[in-house]
């Protein structure tokens, strides 16, 4: 299978090229040439284990890696989790389940694709005979588990950007505190947003990224996707049939990245019912699904941090299909939004998505609401997943990460402060970060001086 860029102007890749490029060279994110018509697979499927169901769906993809060296990379990737089922299905009551996301080494829903990439470019740089310099932007979870993803792979180097001050202190910790040679947490004075600008600053100057062998661990990077798509079918297959048709899928998300590979799977014929796109303060996707208008708006810090985001980088992807895969209509829609800040859609498809909002000041009665009502504690962003859940339908709404990596939070909702034993164990160790301003070109430099 080949991949193509969303704005059609460059070679498409095969599957090890397309991982290890990330960011398309044109500046827009790779997706299949051709999503596979799972209708007639899935039910083969129902009886698998994780990592089966894993490599049946991602061999379809990754056909430029043998299929034996593909079973061990993924069979590695899960064996850190500590739930036997890996993504577990929690029923709360007879319309309600909980998918577990969190079981993974940094306790969040990002281990899931992050172990499988981390893996996946162990593999390239011993094939190739290739060093690798990868770089992410992250609102708290995805940096943690990139960097655990990599932790002192030979011939990686990780540089991890975070908005200082506006991550949890344990997701913090998480980053900062492994002690690792090849791990770089660089504290960017600005938003989450800011950082990721930079970061596609630095991928769209060709000569840099091809001296130093960059590559993009964000969800900009296709393989985070379709190792995503799997715990949806995971979920799905696991659900009482009768359940299936009417399944809303309750995705608390910012970057767009979680609830994008729920929908692709829905395009490859998995009949899922729809899609909750839960935000919290920073609501750009709730104010596109309930207005048509993608419009930027300020980043506001928030209980539930990984959330702060303005600018979805994962929308470019939906946007793609909802302009008729249309490459050119893509760069111009994607042009505008640079420049103003806004697009407004005449004839945005809605029909599989709804959204919420939740302000801080709703998440901590809503974390005591599921508390008292099901006895289960979910952390903020979960929470936001919770606000105005469907009666007409089975909701399973998605548990982004554990309650431990927010226990100020939690301790003020319930009287009860979540603990980890991981998560303990970082509060004794220095933390290691380089602060940078959010521009590329100190990036840059501090890149150069590091990368392997």
């Amino acid at each position: 299978m080949r991949f193509i860029s969303t704005r059609g102007r460059c070679e498409p890749l095969g599957f090890g090229d397309a991982v290890a490029t990330g960011l398309a060279p044109d500046g827009g994110l790779f997706l299949p040439e051709q999503l596979p018509d799972l209708s007639v697979r899935w039910r083969s499927w129902a009886g698998l284990g994780y990592a089966d169901l894993c490599h049946a769906f991602l061999r379809i993809f990754a056909t430029d890696v043998p299929d034996e060296t593909l079973r061990g990379i993924i069979g590695r990737s899960y064996t850190r989790f500590r739930h036997a089922d890996i993504a577990p299905l929690v029923k709360l009551d007879a319309r309600t389940y909980v998918l577990e996301l969190f079981h993974g080494p940094t306790l969040a829903f990002k281990d899931f694709a992050l172990q499988l990439l981390g893996n996946l470019y162990e593999h390239q740089c011993r094939e190739r005979g290739q060093t690798i310099n990868v770089l992410g932007a992250t609102s708290g979870d995805t940096g943690a588990a990139a960097i655990h993803g990599l932790l002192g792979k030979p011939g990686v180097a990780i540089f991890i950007l975070y908005p200082d001050g506006r991550v949890s202190p344990l997701q913090e910790r998480q980053m900062t505190c492994t002690g690792a040679d090849n791990v770089y947490a660089l504290a960017i004075d600005g938003s989450f947003d800011d950082a990721q600008t930079a970061l596609k600053e630095l991928f769209a100057d060709q000569d840099f990224r091809l001296q130093h062998r960059l590559s993009a661990v964000n969800s900009i990077n296709l393989a985070r996707v379709l190792a995503q798509c799997v715990y949806y079918l995971h979920a799905w297959l696991r659900l009482p049939e009768a359940d299936r048709s009417e399944i809303e899928f309750v995705v608390p998300t910012g970057n767009f990245g979680n609830v994008l590979a729920g929908w692709m799977l829905q395009r490859m014929g998995v009949p899922i019912r729809g899609f909750k796109v839960a935000t919290n303060r920073n609501d750009i996707l709730h104010r596109l699904f309930t207005t048509g208008e993608y419009r930027l708006g300020p980043v506001q810090p928030s209980l539930a941090p990984s959330m702060d985001i303005q600018v979805a980088s994962n929308f470019e992807r939906l946007l793609y299909y909802q302009l008729g895969q249309d490459p050119a209509r893509v760069r111009e829609v994607m042009a505008t939004f640079k420049c103003a800040g806004y697009f407004r859609f005449e004839n945005f498809d809605r029909d599989c998505f709804t959204s919420t909002r939740c302000e801080d000041v709703e998440i901590p009665g809503i974390i005591r609401r599921v508390h008292q009502d099901y006895g289960y504690m979910v952390d903020p962003h979960t929470a936001c997943g919770f606000k105005e859940l469907a009666r007409d339908r089975v909701s399973v709404v998605l548990a982004t990460a554990s309650p431990a990596k927010f226990p100020d939070t939690i301790r003020a909702a319930i009287g009860i402060e979540p603990r980890d034993p991981a998560l303990e164990t970082l509060k004794s160790r220095p933390i290691i970060k380089h602060k940078l301003a959010a521009n590329a070109a100190d990036i840059a430099r501090f890149v150069a001086d590091h990368a392997v």
